[in-house]
């Protein structure tokens, strides 16, 4: 019971992460919160994989420290984008503009 619980409720959290990124959402905010938690459960995913085999989690630290840099990328474009257009909605920009 404890190895579907390790195994099936990584890949459900990631799943529901998909369904919420590819929603029809409006707001940058929301869609890179999803991303996040997409990136939390594939880390919860390979922390439970790596301890199954007791192999080192030092490859999990890098995925972590890699997902910590995407979020502030993320956050950064979230701020430009609210900087030039004033909100954070995705049918306020066009790709036309430079």
């Amino acid at each position: 019971m404890l190895t579907f619980f390790s195994w099936f409720l990584p890949l459900y959290l990631f799943f529901s992460g998909v369904v919420v990124f590819v929603s029809n959402r409006k707001h940058l905010l929301s869609t890179l919160l999803s991303l996040e938690f997409m990136v939390l459960s594939l880390f919860l995913f390979l922390f439970i994989f790596l301890n199954m085999f007791n192999c080192e989690v030092y490859f999990s630290m890098m995925f972590l420290t890699f997902s910590v840099c995407e979020g502030a990328l993320g956050l950064s474009i979230l701020v430009s984008m609210i900087r030039t257009h004033g909100n954070d909605y995705f049918n306020t920009f066009s790709i036309l503009q430079c």
